[in-house]
């Protein structure tokens, strides 16, 4: 009597959908958030404290859990330096671009660090790369330039800083593959936020632009680095233990059109045709070398 065997796909809840679009919304506030602070302090100083407001929360929660190790931060000193100045610098240029360009064109073109990350796969990690990546990789790189591409125009400028700040972000990734995949979450969790927030603080310093912000921007600071990195972080790694990677990656490129939504309802800026053509071909060629994947 032959057996019959039913093979079952993961079970997407109600749950995990709600937590998908709580992820979306997040995931989608970044330049919003660098805008919003835009005109109450310099970028790089509402970098350092956005990073700082998340690093004393997590903190505490290791802390209250009891579970704050520091053995972690001097085994693997280098690492968490290597990480900390990459992310730190990512950020700086990603807050600093948002004087230039609106946050939805920048939030379509920060999509091309899956472009950088499929880079830095095949020419460090030694993996290879499909004709089809190479053709969504190719389309990618066209829309970046097509956007980046305003002579004479501080567009321009944005865009040049977003790419460099994306570029910076991969290649940190790439380091965390190779060297940080088997360390414990929130160790990692915990160190890669107080390096990075030390980095900010000389950043900040050494540019004269450490001063004590208002209230008002206080609340702002705040909202940014609970919603913007604790929430927003938390909500990534619980969905991608429920979905697909590759379902994950692809959700996720909807955050440019939430974000878009959200620029011209707050701050009244749409993308150019030139920029929405260009954000269009990077999001295509993100899918496409997603989906070969």
């Amino acid at each position: 009597m032959q057996q019959t065997i039913k093979i079952q796909s993961p079970a997407f809840t109600a749950q995990s959908y709600a937590l998908f679009t709580a992820l979306l919304i997040v995931d989608s506030f970044h330049y919003i958030f660098a805008r919003l602070l835009l005109p109450n302090i310099h970028p790089t100083a509402s970098a350092f404290l956005v990073l700082a407001v998340a690093t004393v929360q997590v903190i505490a929660y290791a802390t209250v859990r009891r579970e704050l190790r520091w053995q972690p931060a001097r085994e693997h000193f280098w690492f968490f330096a290597s990480i900390g100045f990459l992310i730190a610098a990512s950020t700086v240029l990603s807050y600093l671009s948002i004087a230039y360009i609106d946050p939805g064109t920048a939030s379509m073109l920060g999509k091309t660090g899956i472009v950088f990350s499929l880079l830095l796969s095949v020419l460090w990690l030694r993996e290879r790369l499909s004709y089809v990546q190479v053709i969504g990789a190719v389309v990618a790189v066209t829309g970046a330039v097509t956007i980046s591409f305003h002579p004479g125009a501080v567009t321009q400028w944005g865009a040049l800083l977003i790419l460099t700040s994306t570029f910076f972000y991969a290649l940190h990734a790439a380091i965390v593959k190779r060297y940080g995949d088997d360390m414990n979450f929130l160790d990692f969790f915990v160190f890669r936020l107080l390096a990075t927030t030390i980095f900010l603080f000389f950043f900040a310093l050494g540019g004269g632009h450490l001063h004590w912000p208002g209230g008002e921007t206080w609340l702002l600071l705040l909202l940014a680095g609970t919603v913007d990195v604790v929430i927003s972080r938390t909500l990534y790694y619980k969905t991608l233990r429920l979905f697909p990677m590759s379902i994950h990656t692809i959700i996720l490129m909807l955050s440019p059109v939430v974000a878009i939504a959200a620029s011209l309802l707050l701050f009244g800026e749409f993308p150019g045709v030139q920029d929405l053509i260009g954000g269009a071909l990077v999001l295509i060629g993100v899918f496409v070398v997603n989906r070969a994947r």
